[in-house]
């Protein structure tokens, strides 16, 4: 099986749809599903939020975006990591 991969805008109380906290991705195979969110440390890392928001846990909202959306949170977190050096 092909990975399949759904995207998630992470919302909290001081972001929007618009402009979300951060993105995270669900990567699905035949060995499972892995939740990773692109980090401070630029890279994709493994993350509980999704999976504690699947159980009750209301304090993050999670949108389901498109590849190319996730592909441009990942471009403005890149950019303020660049500008914060």
């Amino acid at each position: 099986m092909t990975d399949k991969i759904t995207y998630y805008a992470i919302i909290d109380e001081s972001s929007s749809r618009e402009r979300p906290a951060g993105v995270l991705r669900r990567v699905e195979n035949d060995e499972g599903e892995v939740d990773e969110t692109f980090s401070g440390n630029l890279e994709w890392e493994f993350s509980p939020l999704l999976y504690s928001a699947e159980r009750g846990d209301t304090m993050l909202d999670f949108v389901a975006i498109g590849e190319d959306e996730a592909e441009r949170i990942v471009a403005r977190i890149r950019g303020l990591a660049a500008s914060e050096e």
